[in-house]
């Protein structure tokens, strides 16, 4: 039986970099937070974030754009966007 290729979408492809990118430098900040306490609170509450970025990476590459693509970008969206309002940063 033949494996079925994914379906690719560019625009899709340049959120889910620029998400990467949000990820990496949301991290770096939160790792410059000098006091343990505040940085490990940080870092826990930032965690649902980079799940969620993890998994839309995921499914992406095993997957490809399906109809689930979207709502995992949204999913992403809506964390870090909760991140933001709840933990100033």
């Amino acid at each position: 039986m033949a494996k079925r290729r994914r379906k690719l979408s560019k625009e899709h492809e340049l959120h889910i970099n620029s998400s990467l990118k949000e990820v990496e430098l949301y991290t770096a900040k939160i790792n410059d937070i000098r006091d343990d306490d505040i940085r490990e609170e940080y870092l826990i509450a930032f965690s649902q974030v980079k799940m969620r970025v993890d998994i839309l990476q995921k499914a992406y590459k095993e997957i490809g754009f399906d109809d689930r693509s979207i709502s995992l970008l949204e999913n992403y969206t809506n964390a870090l966007r909760t991140f933001i309002n709840e933990y100033e940063i």
